[in-house]
């Protein structure tokens, strides 16, 4: 059976934010396996200075991310989208193994196949230090905030 993994381009803007949405969800597990399974086989990422190719570097880059990046909790908004492309703006808090907080802003371009898998991924990503007290996000979205955009500051 192919994989598939609705819904598929050309993007509406209604499937499109629920691509976003999924994208979000999926993330917040801190399941690189889940995760890359969104993915084509032979995706190409470029994550800050990181090449990555295909769903097992996928893995790896993800189980690495979530080893050093503790109590990860992400929120994305569509800015984009067209056809088969959509653009995000994001950002998410985590802290690390020395108790220090941060907020990671950053902004993707994805391109999807006919199936709705994510054949490339380009993420340019900046961190700020914030004290705990500072943080804005705390786990997953809550359900009634879906589709609710985040303020980037």
């Amino acid at each position: 059976m192919p994989e598939d993994r609705p819904p598929h381009p050309p993007f509406t803007r209604e499937t499109a934010l629920r691509k976003v949405q999924a994208a979000e969800d999926a993330w917040n597990t801190r399941d690189p396996r889940r995760v890359a399974s969104a993915y084509t086989r032979d995706s190409t990422w470029r994550n800050r200075d990181v090449f990555v190719n295909g769903r097992e570097e996928i893995v790896a880059f993800l189980t690495q991310k979530w080893e050093r990046e503790l109590d990860y909790a992400l929120r994305k908004s569509l800015w984009a989208f067209h056809e088969d492309r959509i653009a995000v703006r994001f950002q998410y808090e985590w802290h690390d193994a020395g108790g220090r907080w941060w907020r990671s802003h950053g902004n993707e371009l994805w391109e999807f196949d006919e199936r709705g898998l994510m054949r490339r991924r380009e993420a340019s990503i900046n961190d700020v230090a914030i004290t705990e007290g500072g943080r804005r996000i705390h786990g997953p979205r809550p359900a009634d905030e879906y589709g609710a955009d985040i303020p980037i500051r």
